[in-house]
Order: C-alpha cells, then structure tokens, then sequence
C-alpha cells in the first residue's frame, strides 16, 4: 500500500511544484505591482514608491518582474535566483537590524519569500514551465529523467 501512496505522490509532485511555482510568483508580484502602481493598497498602506528610490523602487521591479517570470516558468533559475537574493538583502539591511529572529522583527515575508525562490532555483521551472520550450532544454530534461529513473529503480531495489 505504502509503494501505491508512494506512485501516487509522484504523480502529484509536477502539478504541485508548479503550483507552488505560481502561487509564490504571483504573490511577489503583487508586492511589486502594489508598490509601483499603487494597486492593491499600494506601497507600505497607500501609495506608490517614487521612481528610482534606492532601494524601494529597484525591489518593486525586481518582485513585478521576477514575480512574472516565474509563474510563467521563463529564465526561472536566474529570476529565482534573483528574487531570493533581493529578499535576502531586504532582510539583512530593513529587518535584522531591529531584532534577531523574523517573528521579532517583521521579516517573516522576506525570509519565506527568500526561501520559497532558493527553492525554486534548485527545483527550477518544472514540467509545465515556458522554460521548456527553450532551446537545449530537452537534452538536460532527458538527462534529468535518466538519473531520476535510475535514482528510484535503486532506491525500488534498496
């Protein structure tokens, strides 16, 4: 039964990566859309961040941006990569230095969101991704799969 739940899982495992994949870009585009446009109570309660502030308006485009790229699954390592970065520098110089721990100094979203992106920059874009329409991306998906097949026919052995 255990080996049943098992295939099942893995059957799941692509629509839920993606799903994951979306939902954390398109919540981080939203923070960028909020605070370029003002939509959706705008930056910080109301407003908009005025156009190349350092560093407010730099992180709206890079979550706007970033965010887009990875729900549509396009340059997704690199625009993860980036995402996680920018909410890793936000919370080292915003948060940190009025409390150790996110919980005490209100960098919970900065430091899911960083996790969340690592995540997905190992992870990358995932089967139902526009990065698989790129050229060359067929090769490393075939020897992508190779070694994950040998990796579970060991571990079936095992």
């Amino acid at each position: 039964m255990a080996r049943t739940q098992s295939q099942a899982l893995d059957v799941a495992r692509p629509i839920v990566l993606t799903a994951f994949r979306v939902a954390v870009g398109l919540l981080f585009a939203c923070h960028g859309a909020a605070s370029m446009f003002g939509v959706f109570g705008g930056a910080k309660g109301g407003g908009t961040v005025p156009v190349g502030q350092w560093p407010g308006w730099w992180a709206a485009l890079i979550q706007l941006v970033g965010g887009i790229l990875v729900v549509v699954g396009l340059g997704t390592r690199i625009a993860a990569l980036i995402c996680s970065g920018s909410m890793a520098y936000a919370y080292f110089t915003v948060h940190q230095e009025h409390a150790l721990l996110p919980l005490q100094n209100n960098g919970e979203p900065s430091a899911m969101f960083c996790w969340a992106f690592l995540a997905i920059a190992a992870i990358g874009g995932g089967p139902y991704a526009l990065d698989r329409l790129l050229p060359g991306q067929s090769a490393a998906r075939s020897a992508h799969a190779d070694h994950a097949g040998q990796n579970s026919r060991a571990t079936a052995a095992g």
